[in-house]
């Protein structure tokens, strides 16, 4: 054990500590025997661990699950609420002095012996251990005999928790919108007359009156150029167009952000979103958007130390990325999985609507790879060139049939870039289909089946939905159909009920009707992870035609600590409140249908909704990207520092098929950022009652969704080859 490990277990525990201490062996009179009976560390393990295997061989199914002779969502499933915290005791054990790099606090070792910690505390009233710590061991043991019960809400009671949220298309919302856009487009309107903002395209003839320049105001609104041009950079004039409501610790915060280079990018219309005025009827119902476009003190403080979460996104020439991956070069293409790649095009399609505060590219933005300055982002003379390159990575690789566009943003770019990007693919996909001709049954390559473009402007900039992009989407359609593309999905980024305005509703219909699938992608804040928020933005994203498909956990380290919602509650989420939204297995083909006719989906939603009696589709799957290979929620929870931060085992999601190096790769560690404590006083913070979430302590194990038809590829009438190319693992 390190010599920094050894002085912290002489570092004695608080009186806070101690006070949870007495209460966790008052209430558990074995363990307080084992502790002062045991002579040293080493007894004190094997004491807990006769005591607590004894009472789990009870339930064999719980034994097999803790041996792991049993895995898998059936096993998982079988499980009884104490049996979670008897494998997860042992569980501390069998893990007992297994030291982590800990990159929520750069690469210190963090050490998992919580036993240890106890038995220390108990005669020594050392080891170090905080409040936080003591206060998980207090549930956990609750938990183990008992005392801490799990009652399952009622469907009534989500559907209560549901309607506490409001949405965007909510008449009173939107009337409190019209009157932030009124504020927002006066303040630019005196910016102009004052000189203090200048563009040729944005201007008044003289002699207007200030009524006719608001009209004139009022119809550069519907133009997504006037947006990204009178983004916000700038923290005063963020606060000026929110009616100077931002608070002095806040502001203190933006202008520091913007000392230590970190982009701040937020368009009027988004801008609009956000309460200046708060009603009593919807009471932090905007946090989930505003702590996207506030940034946090931990942020500020990890800015320049962030560590690059996913690690197959670090490209070298010539090797392999994490995951097995050779890549033509090392920003274009990332890529996890045999069947599906990212492509970034060298466009304005690299940059956002909007800069969103825990975004999984904070990295790049820190290194300078990703910026907000777009007249330099426009393609290149060599774009075309490049892109005939990337793209016949696609077309000599046997097992890719998925091609998602993203950046960035794939709807930043251009309608003429967008139209040749999609002309490139269809090229693409044509000659990979015609070069099958030549190739026998079993050796043939797989064909490409779905294509998707990434986008959250639907959310940020819905004006970008124009009919001229619409008509690209449904011409590239009709015309892909014919040579075997069968799905087209907009894989969108709806974080709120409250972000589905009658904007963002036009725009997805404009989809709908060029006969695209919508899906989105739900990131899971804190804010986000309020009770019956997710459930609430699952019913009015179905109620406008839009089919849900990842709920993920918030990734990266301490920079995310603020809007990280532990995976406890994710898991929480999964078994309490979207499972009223799981779909019979008999309605299975029926939604497995639904890419197939995209321009009835509102219609086939809600007729499916009715016959299953569902609140809500319960598509999407609770998962983590993991900084290895893959998204998964498959973890147990192996160990917790003496701060009280859980470190999570995670393996890979077993429903889809990977890269062959995960059989090398093994397990992946997760230490958390937050204590299950501190994320409980963060939701009593904003307004929470924390009694809610009290089975939340007990989830300390996750087993990952299987999918839902509608995600599957469908079926090729040839077989493929087995090969794979552009892999290398050694």
């Amino acid at each position: 054990m390190s010599t920094i490990v050894h002085e912290l277990d002489q570092i004695a525990i608080s009186v806070k500590s101690h006070m949870l201490l007495r209460k966790l062996l008052k209430e558990n009179p074995i363990l307080d025997e084992i502790m002062r009976n045991a002579r040293n560390e080493t007894e004190a393990l094997v004491g807990v661990r006769n005591w607590i295997i004894e009472e789990l061989k009870k339930h064999n199914d719980a034994y097999k699950f803790y041996k792991r002779s049993a895995i898998g969502r059936e096993a998982f499933e079988k499980l009884e609420w104490k049996d979670f915290a008897g494998i997860r005791i042992l569980d501390y054990i069998d893990n007992a002095g297994r030291e982590f790099d800990d990159l929520n606090i750069r690469g210190e070792k963090a050490i998992s012996n919580p036993i240890t910690l106890i038995w220390l505390a108990v005669n020594y009233g050392t080891g170090g251990a905080k409040p936080f710590f003591f206060e998980d061991m207090l549930q956990l043991f609750r938990q183990f005999t008992g005392a801490l019960k799990r009652d399952l809400p009622t469907k009534n009671q989500v559907e209560q928790w549901m309607d506490r949220w409001c949405h965007g298309l909510d008449p009173r919302i939107t009337k409190l919108r019209e009157e932030n856009r009124e504020r927002i487009l006066k303040i630019i309107i005196d910016k102009i007359d004052a000189g203090e903002i200048k563009d040729p395209k944005y201007i008044f003839e003289k002699g207007m009156s200030q009524e006719q320049k608001f009209l004139k105001s009022l119809e550069w609104w519907d133009d997504r150029i006037f947006h990204l041009k009178f983004a916000v950079r700038t923290p005063d004039l963020l606060n000026e167009l929110l009616g100077n409501s931002l608070d002095p610790d806040t502001m203190r915060i933006l202008y520091e952000a913007k000392e230590q280079g970190i982009p701040f990018f937020v368009n009027p219309y988004y801008l609009s979103l956000l309460h200046v005025r708060v009603p009593y009827f919807a009471v932090g119902a905007d946090l989930a958007i505003r702590h996207y476009v506030v940034y946090s003190k931990q942020l500020l403080e990890e800015y320049g130390n962030i560590n690059a979460w996913e690690k197959e996104d670090i490209v070298e020439p010539g090797k392999p990325n994490a995951a097995g991956w050779l890549l033509p070069n090392d920003h274009n293409i990332h890529r996890r999985y045999p069947e599906v790649a990212i492509l970034i095009p060298d466009t304005i399609g690299r940059a956002c609507g909007g800069l969103c505060a825990s975004c999984q590219r904070m990295y790049d933005f820190q290194r300078g790879n990703l910026n907000f300055n777009l007249d330099k982002l426009k393609p290149h003379e060599t774009w075309d060139e490049k892109l005939k390159k990337l793209l016949k990575y696609f077309e000599d690789d046997p097992q890719l049939r998925d091609i998602l566009i993203t950046g960035g943003d794939a709807l930043m770019s251009s309608d003429k870039s967008l139209e040749k990007i999609l002309t490139g693919i269809y090229e693409m996909a044509l000659r990979k289909k015609e070069a099958n001709k030549k190739r026998s049954n079993g050796e043939k390559y797989a064909e490409i089946l779905r294509v998707r473009l990434g986008s959250r402007l639907p959310v940020y900039l819905p004006q970008r939905i124009t009919y001229e992009l619409t008509q690209i989407l449904k011409d590239f359609k009709v015309k892909a159909s014919k040579i075997g593309i069968k799905q087209f999905v907009m894989q969108t980024h709806f974080e709120s009920p409250m972000e589905v305005t009658p904007e963002a509703r036009e725009g997805i219909h404009k989809f709908i009707q060029a006969g695209w699938t919508v899906t989105n992608q739900m990131v899971f804040t804190t804010a986000a992870s309020r009770r019956g928020h997710s459930a609430k933005l699952r019913k009015v994203l179905n109620e406008i035609g839009i089919i849900n498909y990842y709920t993920f956990s918030v990734k990266g380290y301490m920079e995310n600590n603020f809007n990280f919602a532990t995976n406890e509650r994710a898991v929480q989420e999964q078994m309490e409140e979207k499972i009223y939204g799981k779909i019979p297995e008999e309605y299975y083909n029926e939604i497995k249908d639904f890419p197939n006719h995209s321009e009835s989906l509102v219609e086939n939603i809600a007729d499916l909704r009715t016959k299953a009696d569902l609140p809500f589709l319960g598509t999407d799957r609770n998962v983590l990207n993991l900084p290895g290979v893959g998204k998964s929620l498959t973890f147990r929870t192996i160990g917790i520092t003496r701060y009280g931060r859980r470190i999570l085992e995670f393996d890979h999601d077993s429903n889809r098929n990977h890269s062959p190096i995960i059989e090398k790769m093994g397990k992946i560690i997760i230490i958390e950022s937050k204590s299950i404590s501190e994320y409980l006083e963060q939701l009593e913070s904003i307004g929470e009652d924390i009694s809610d979430y009290e089975s939340i302590w007990g989830y300390s194990i996750g087993e990952t969704e299987p999918r839902v038809p509608i995600y599957e590829y469908p079926e090729y009438d040839f077989e493929i080859t087995k090969e794979n190319t552009n892999l290398k693992i050694d």
